[in-house]
């Protein structure tokens, strides 16, 4: 039992951010199904942010992953998603085509350099948000090279 007990989060498998912020739904009380490529085949049971949810295999690249990814939203209280710009949509599953099926859906987007800007069809790493934000010149031992730290300030922090 939690906070988000009886919520239904649908969750975009991606890197980072997103998985990160899934679990934590989770572990409020959320129903998470994560949404995972289909044909990828890797087992993600014992990552940690897979900790607490639901997964399902779907290709949404084909008519019939998208068909099924909608029609999860038709029951979700919210979806997240960390795509670059435009991805989602040529998808058939942004915001528009989500929220027709649910005008109630909270869909939540995260991207490395946000939806607009000079930067924001660019990959965006953990590596690159600290050493532009000044965060990495601090960690690690003084007059050495920093330490590069697990994606824990950036991504997960930061995210």
């Amino acid at each position: 039992m939690g906070p988000l007990t009886g919520m239904r989060i649908i969750e975009i498998e991606g890197l980072g951010p997103a998985p990160f912020c899934g679990m934590m739904f989770a572990d409020m009380g959320a129903e998470v199904i994560s949404v995972s490529r289909k044909s990828d085949g890797a087992d993600r049971s014992t990552q940690i942010s897979e900790r607490g949810k639901h997964s399902i295999a779907l290709n949404l690249k084909s008519a019939e992953g998208v068909a099924a990814l909608l029609k999860l939203c038709e029951t979700a209280d919210a979806l997240i998603e960390g795509f670059r710009p435009g991805v989602a949509e040529r998808l058939g599953i942004g915001p528009d085509d989500c929220m027709a099926r649910n005008p109630k859906l909270v869909y939540g987007r995260m991207t490395g350099w946000g939806q607009t800007g000079p930067l924001a069809n660019t990959a965006g790493h953990d590596m690159n948000y600290i050493s532009l934000s000044g965060a990495l010149h601090a960690i690690g031992r003084a007059g050495e090279k920093p330490v590069p730290p697990l994606n824990l300030v950036g991504d997960f922090g930061g995210g």
